[in-house]
This record gives structure tokens, sequence and C-alpha cells, in this order.
């Protein structure tokens, strides 16, 4: 299968691309940063020597890149697998976030998935087949303090999963919305954290490709995952 996976270079979507390649299939990768993701992909195919990895540096915040990013991923052919799972979080509350957080939070989050998938769908449509999860989080289903413009996004980021599950039923093509709790990662960094009380991205990962394994006929709508211990 091929399998297109937005910020591949750490956390979840690192995890996932670890899974798809332990299985052998053909991954074309993205991130911002064009050294970790290079080394990411220096780090898979040498453990996966049967996979095969294509990357390419993206900016998924910026419209063209991202959509260059989706042509570019269909000299390979249409795409199996789409996980959209690029984002940023910022914290803050919405009175006192800086001018500009919210047009971030909504290119990061929303606009990257929108622009992507719009660019491969034609072909995953003329296929007929596929399969798309949006990793979204549980600030998509419950507000919280201090979650501000990202949680507006990742309202927003489930709301694109909704709407495009309905569309895409007469395709074949499967939507999945994934929403994690505080899973161990980059939005983390600079916080002190029990790991005891945090999911472990590979987690998240085994979830995704278990949701993949199902038959033609069967789809995975919502995952949502929580640390033992609830919410942070």
């Amino acid at each position: 299968m091929i399998v297109l996976i937005t910020g591949a270079s750490k956390g979840i979507g690192k995890a996932i691309a670890a899974k798809f390649a332990e299985a052998g299939h053909t991954l074309l990768l993205c991130s911002r940063g064009d050294k970790q993701l290079y080394d990411t992909v220096s780090m898979l195919q040498t453990q996966y020597p049967q996979c095969t990895i294509k990357a390419k540096p993206v900016d998924m915040r910026v419209k063209e890149e991202a959509k260059a990013f989706g042509v570019w991923s269909l000299e390979s052919g249409a795409p199996d697998i789409v996980i959209n799972n690029a984002g940023q979080f910022l914290p803050g509350s919405i009175y006192e976030e800086g001018d500009g957080v919210l047009e971030q939070m909504i290119e990061v989050n929303l606009y990257s998935a929108y622009h992507l998938t719009k660019t491969v769908l034609p072909a995953m449509i003329a296929a007929g087949r596929g399969h798309i999860f949006n990793i979204c989080s549980i600030a998509s289903l419950q507000a919280y303090a201090n979650g501000g413009s990202y949680s507006i996004s990742k309202f927003a980021l489930l709301g694109f999963s909704k709407n495009l599950r309905e569309e895409l039923k007469p395709h074949g093509i499967k939507v999945t919305a994934v929403c994690p709790g505080a899973t161990l990662s980059a939005s983390w960094d600079g916080f002190e954290i029990d790991t005891q009380r945090i999911m472990e991205a590979e987690d998240i990962a085994k979830m995704v490709y278990a949701a993949s394994l199902l038959s033609p006929q069967a789809v995975v709508e919502d995952i949502i995952m929580r640390p033992l211990y609830g919410d942070l």
C-alpha cells in the first residue's frame, strides 16, 4: 500500500510511519524540518529494509506547499492511506493570545489537511478506495482552559472529518477521526510531565494501524484515546 503521512519526523507521525514501515508498505513522508525528516527516513529504512520510503520537506502551513506535496505524492500513484498528522500546539486563552495565533493554528491544523486531501482525492475517488485519517485531539471534543485557538482549530478538523465521511461514502473511501488525549510528543516540550500520566505515541500508531486492517465494508469512524487516569 501507498501510505502518505504528514508531520512524520517526530511524535505520533513518526510512530505511525514506523508501524507501516514494519509491515513493508511504501511510505511518502513530509515534515517541515529537512534534517529531522531525512534522519527519520534513514532510521526507518535501516530498521525496516522491506519498506520503500520517499520524503519531501514541506511547510504544510503554506497552501502552495501542501498542494505541491500532494501532486508530488501522486507520482507514486493514488494513496491507499492518508494520515493528516501535521499540526502545532500553542497554549493560551483566547483573550490573551497574540495577534495571528488563530490564523496560525487554523493554517497548520486545518488548512494543511484540507488542501492536501483535496489534491489527492480525485485519484483516490477514481481508484474507488482509500482511507483518510485525520489526527484530531481530545481538544476537538471538549473545550478546556488554556486551549484557545488550538482547540478551535481541532474542533474544525473534526468537523472536516465528519463532512468527508459523509461525502466519501459513495466512493468507497473511509474516513477516521483520531482524537488522542495527552501523548508524549513535541507538543509537551518545555512542560514538566509525569510520563506515567501520558500515553506513548506508539499507542496511537497501533490503533491507527489496526483500523487500517479492517475489511472494505467496515470503518472505524472515531478513535478516542485518553491516558488511563484521565485527561491532564
